[in-house]
């Protein structure tokens, strides 16, 4: 957690927020929607002189608009400064905090009718590649329909991830289409029987929002291998909390709150906020991994 104090008093008179109150725009990584919803929405009924306005952009825009808008003081994203990024703050004499608060996933989802839920990192790969086009040519897979694969928008941090990860400077086949949210990739795979969607785990993971709900009884959630299992020693893991835990799925993604924020104003408030006692709690409650709170697994023996 941090605080930043400045002593530039036309700073501080240009401002009138204080870390509890005031108002601010902020924008975040349209993935983390439901996880960022759920903690301005209590911040703000705690802090009643709060208001927080955010604004869920593809990930390519929020740091567009976090590097050019004066305006935005804060952005929640996934992954953290590029070199070019920390040069262009330098330049403009701008000290920019990076706060890491959680540990999340991508979510691989596909039909209800889709059975055989596993799927190797391998199989994956050649999928992102274009090696793999039909669900036939996977091992015991019967449907000789061509594996339409659905992003949640052009731009998008999973987007990027997947293509770091998996394709380097390479571009996604023909059949790697996005469509315009989280919300469309639930459908569009809830409907069509030949799809495999790509989706920020939050969106799914929290089993006391109504929302939540609703998507993940549309569909089925995909067991991933670890890319350095194979044949008998192949073991498949879902998203889940112990899993990202113990790096067992493969898909780990961290979240990070960046500010340019220079002085303790309502931006810096609610980062504190989220890095601490009880922002923390929400994301371990909403099945994400807090970075600031230890979470014991329990091993059960069943024999």
């Amino acid at each position: 957690m941090w605080l930043l104090i400045s002593c530039n008093s036309s700073t501080t008179s240009k401002y009138s927020d204080t870390p509890t109150s005031g108002e601010i725009i902020i924008l975040a990584d349209e993935s983390y929607e439901p996880l960022i919803r759920v903690q301005i929405d209590t911040f703000m009924e705690i802090y009643k002189y709060s208001k927080i306005n955010v604004r869920y952009l593809p990930e390519s825009e929020v740091f567009n608009q976090l590097l050019n808008n004066d305006t935005i003081r804060l952005a929640v994203v996934s992954r953290e400064l590029k070199e070019d990024e920390k040069q262009f703050f330098e330049r403009h004499k701008i000290i920019p905090r990076t706060l890491k608060v959680a540990e999340d996933a991508l979510a691989l989802i596909v039909h209800p009718e889709n059975k055989d839920t596993l799927l190797s990192y391998e199989n994956l790969q050649n999928i992102l590649t274009g090696a793999v086009q039909t669900w036939a040519m996977l091992e015991k897979r019967k449907s000789t329909d061509t594996i339409i694969v659905v992003f949640d928008k052009s731009g998008s941090s999973g987007s990027r991830f997947l293509k770091d990860q998996f394709l380097g400077e390479g571009d996604f086949p023909h059949n790697v289409f996005a469509a315009k949210s989280n919300a469309e990739v639930v459908e569009y795979v809830s409907t069509h029987k030949n799809a495999l969607g790509i989706l920020g785990l939050n969106w799914i993971s929290d089993g006391d929002d109504s929302v939540a709900v609703s998507y993940i009884n549309k569909i089925n959630v995909v067991a991933l291998s670890s890319p350095d299992t194979i044949g008998s020693d192949r073991e498949y893991y879902k998203p889940l909390q112990a899993y990202i835990a113990l790096k067992k799925y493969p898909l780990i993604r961290s979240v990070y709150i960046i500010s340019k924020e220079g002085r303790n104003g309502l931006g810096t408030g609610f980062a504190s906020f989220v890095a601490g006692d009880k922002g923390q709690r929400m994301i371990r409650m909403m099945g994400l991994l807090p970075s600031n709170m230890p979470i014991r697994i329990i091993k059960i023996n069943t024999e």
